[in-house]
């Protein structure tokens, strides 16, 4: 489901903004646009959308307009041009009596410098936002402590922010901006400023948040490595506009040019690609109709030494090697069900490949990727590690 909806949306800072305006919509540049009027176009003509319970990372270097376009989607800056919809009310066109009413109610925003009140105590500050939306003493108290008490800090409620590391810190600020239940976290450049080993726990504890909570989250970041561990999508900015969105496998399998393939080049692809990125096409023999005889065939044909086993409606019971299939047919066996082995490893194709690699370095056999029992494909070690090396993810290399 549709929460947020970002139509055309356009910033200009600066002089001459309908002549700037009018460039943009003939599609200059952001640096033409510059030259030719002296305004800066901090949001150029964006179009997207974020769904219900989603994290939706926008990122890219200092300078790209990403932090600029968080603040567009609670007005903190009005657009030039463009709407912005909340649940399908635009709220570019809400006076600041109604988009007050908006921040209050449905949503919250965390920073990267923590904006915690040095004098107020942790449960003061958590209660801070029930507090302006006039919510009575006892009541902000209990929805402060729960805030508190999922983000594991409630111990610490009656202390105050110079007792509390930058961590703690920043786990305050988002327990605050929970506390008021909003239906959309607003996080720019939230764990920038952390540690990385804190960074990293913190990016837990978010995605740890989300699983319970299910909130719409937009977050921004210039790390590319934050934006492919957390985000369930990313929009990659550059001068103002959004050059691709997608998810991180899509973005590392296909990017949009050489800027987001430049971007992206020093990834640790294992860490975002999955094994459906490099699964091929499993040999496979019906174990309900065929014998050793035509599994020798397939093999020799196949050049392989190992087959998998399907029933007729593919799904996975095991592996013949050659040496026990040739062994069943000097037997004189028809069937397979004799030498069937089933000790190979299976893992569904959502499985992260670095979670793969010491396994399929330590098993004898390949690796069958299944799904709700049904065999789609194989992990062999050379197409694996093609796959990696690969520039532009493409795991598409025959089976050897």
């Amino acid at each position: 489901m549709e929460k947020i909806k970002v139509e055309h949306v356009t910033k200009i800072f600066g002089k001459h903004i309908n002549a700037a305006m009018k460039l943009v919509e003939q599609k200059k540049s952001k640096t033409e646009i510059l030259k030719e009027t002296g305004a800066t176009i901090g949001v150029y003509d964006a179009n997207f959308t974020v769904n219900e319970g989603e994290i939706f990372v926008i990122m890219g270097l200092s300078g790209s307009g990403k932090s600029t376009l968080i603040r567009l989607l609670n007005r903190l800056i009005d657009p030039t041009n463009g709407n912005i919809y909340i649940d399908g009310q635009n709220i570019s066109k809400l006076n600041k009596k109604e988009l007050r009413k908006i921040r209050r109610d449905k949503m919250s925003m965390v920073f990267q410098n923590f904006g915690l009140f040095p004098h107020r105590t942790i449960l003061q500050n958590t209660e801070y936002g029930l507090e302006i939306k006039g919510v009575p003493k006892e009541e902000r108290r209990l929805k402060a402590e729960k805030a508190l008490d999922n983000a594991g800090l409630l111990p610490y409620k009656d202390q105050y922010p110079s007792q509390l590391s930058g961590g703690m810190q920043q786990r305050v600020g988002l327990a605050r901006a929970l506390a008021n239940d909003p239906d959309i976290l607003l996080m720019d450049e939230a764990f920038s400023a952390l540690d990385p080993l804190i960074r990293k726990e913190m990016q837990d504890e978010l995605l740890d948040l989300q699983q319970r909570m299910k909130k719409t989250i937009v977050f921004i970041t210039h790390d590319l490595n934050e934006a492919l561990r957390i985000g369930d999508r990313i929009a990659l900015m550059k001068d103002g506009e959004i050059i691709q969105i997608g998810t991180g496998e899509e973005i590392l399998t296909n990017p949009a040019n050489d800027y987001v393939r430049s971007f992206t080049e020093d990834v640790d692809r294992s860490k975002v690609l999955t094994v459906e990125n490099a699964m091929i096409r499993p040999v496979s023999i019906n174990v309900e109709a065929d014998g050793p005889k035509v599994a020798l065939q397939l093999m020799r044909e196949e050049k392989v030494s190992v087959i998998l086993a399907v029933d007729k409606q593919r799904n996975f019971k095991g592996y013949i090697t050659a040496n026990d299939a040739l062994e069943a047919s000097k037997r004189g066996e028809r069937h397979l069900h004799g030498i069937l082995r089933n000790d190979m490893q299976t893992v569904p194709p959502d499985t992260l490949i670095q979670d793969v690699l010491g396994p399929m370095s330590d098993s004898p056999t390949p690796i069958a990727v299944v799904e709700n029992g049904k065999l789609l494909g194989v992990l062999i070690r050379g197409v694996v590690i093609e796959t990696l090396s690969s520039s532009n993810g493409n795991g598409g290399v025959d089976d050897e």
